[in-house]
């Protein structure tokens, strides 16, 4: 199993779990496998059309998948993975 990391406000939509464990061979299939057990996560992290939303940012063991293959990234037992949103602001 891998262990998806849910950021504290999603936190609220997985029973306060700061990680959910699920199986899958991609993160498309552990994300599918959370959405299967949390459902009401999906408008937070997708779009309509099922892509991924612009500000959710995805990384296997500190490795963004945007960089890899994106969502047919493998992952394998043991595997962490964070969904983390983008934080926009700064100083002018």
């Amino acid at each position: 199993m891998s262990k998806i990391h849910i950021p504290t406000p999603l936190r609220q939509f997985v029973g306060k779990q700061a990680a959910v464990e699920v199986t899958g061979a991609t993160v498309a299939e552990a994300m599918k496998a959370l959405l299967t057990e949390h459902p009401e996560l999906r408008r937070h992290l997708y779009t309509e059309d099922g892509k991924l939303r612009a500000f959710v940012n995805v990384y296997v063991n500190d490795e963004d998948i945007r960089y890899l293959q994106k969502e047919e990234t493998a992952v394998k037992d043991g595997d962490n993975i964070s969904i983390v949103p983008s934080i926009a602001g700064g100083m002018a």
